[in-house]
């Protein structure tokens, strides 16, 4: 069982911090102590008491389209009635998976599966499907472009000045992408374990991975730089929602008119709620992953946001109740502190 921390012990300038971080987890202690207000020595530790105690996480993130590294699938699970927390851990548990949410609504669980080709897709979901004899029905929305993502989330708990200081050049919207009809480069093997490496502790000092990986340092950083200029490698900072003031954690899934969808995804993708928006293939052409700060936001987000796209035929939300994965690493709940 994951260890539960109170929420309140999460104060204003941790809150900074994560913020600072979620813009760019791998900037300076010098810049983030200087938007977060603090000196480097106290950024640096409170960021490592949030990091001890699970409730923060930077670590590195491989945008798949742009390499040959495999593709991922969105799936909605419907689970046996009392049996969906079973499901969840055993799909959680499997290396397979990096995203797995119980929700509520049309689906019980939301859980992507990452395969190199085809074939592995098929085993993961017909041949090994984790708790398949929990399993009464699946839906497969693949994901064939992104309009944005979590890396480029802010969360607005800091001035919009900091978002052009902290994050890199190279980290430009996925919307204005002019490469998504260049052939994905293959990663070499350095490549290969500096993302494996990231992929743990996306703060880890170039030094310590050249020690490491058995590199020299110069070789590491070009690496990582080349990585990085590509689009390749992006940072994702890893907490939950509520510890930095959004309730509300939900994924909308939308039916939009084909020659509407890229206009109705720009238009979604410019709302501040939005951490992931990606066009996908199916009965749902468009599928975000959103947050917003109480519940009750919903009720005017479904009807002045989600309403005011064009093309709209119909969609769906499926409201968070746990997140138990993000990005292959199991998250944390956090919880209020309850009185005596």
């Amino acid at each position: 069982m994951n260890h539960r921390a109170p929420a309140d012990t999460v104060d204003e300038l941790d809150r900074r911090i994560i913020a600072a971080l979620q813009l760019n987890g791998r900037a300076p202690w010098s810049a983030v102590a200087r938007w977060v207000d603090a000196s480097e020595t106290t950024a640096q530790r409170r960021y490592r008491a949030l990091r001890e105690r699970g409730l923060l996480r930077v670590v590195g993130t491989l945008e798949l389209d742009r390499t040959r590294e495999g593709s991922s699938m969105l799936v909605r699970v419907q689970a046996r009635p009392g049996r969906g927390l079973e499901v969840a851990d055993r799909l959680t548990a499997s290396p397979d998976v990096r995203f797995v949410a119980v929700v509520t609504g049309a689906a019980d669980l939301i859980v992507d599966f990452v395969a190199r080709d085809n074939e592995e897709m098929m085993r993961m979901l017909f041949t090994d499907l984790p708790a398949a004899d929990l399993i009464t029905s699946t839906e497969a929305v693949p994901v064939i472009r992104a309009f944005t993502s979590a890396s480029m989330w802010d969360t607005g708990l800091l001035p919009a000045e900091a978002a052009a200081d902290l994050r890199p050049e190279t980290l430009a919207s996925s919307c204005d992408r002019a490469d998504w009809d260049v052939t994905p480069q293959a990663l070499t093997t350095l490549e290969q374990a500096v993302v494996a490496a990231l992929k743990e502790d996306g703060r880890t000092p170039v030094s310590t991975l050249a020690r490491n990986l058995e590199h020299t340092e110069s070789s590491v950083a070009r690496a990582m730089d080349r990585l990085i200029a590509r689009g390749v490698l992006q940072f994702r900072t890893l907490v939950e929602p509520a510890l930095i003031g959004y309730d509300a954690e939900f994924m909308v899934w939308l039916s939009i008119e084909p020659d509407r969808l890229d206009a109705a995804g720009r238009q979604l993708a410019r709302h501040p709620g939005t951490k992931f928006l990606g066009a996908a293939t199916g009965r749902f052409n468009l599928v975000g992953h959103m947050v917003l700060p109480r519940r009750t936001d919903l009720f005017r987000y479904t009807s002045d946001v989600i309403g005011a796209l064009p093309g709209l035929m119909a969609s769906d939300v499926t409201l968070h109740l746990v997140t138990m994965k993000y990005s292959w690493h199991r998250m944390v709940r956090p919880t209020a502190a309850r009185t005596p």
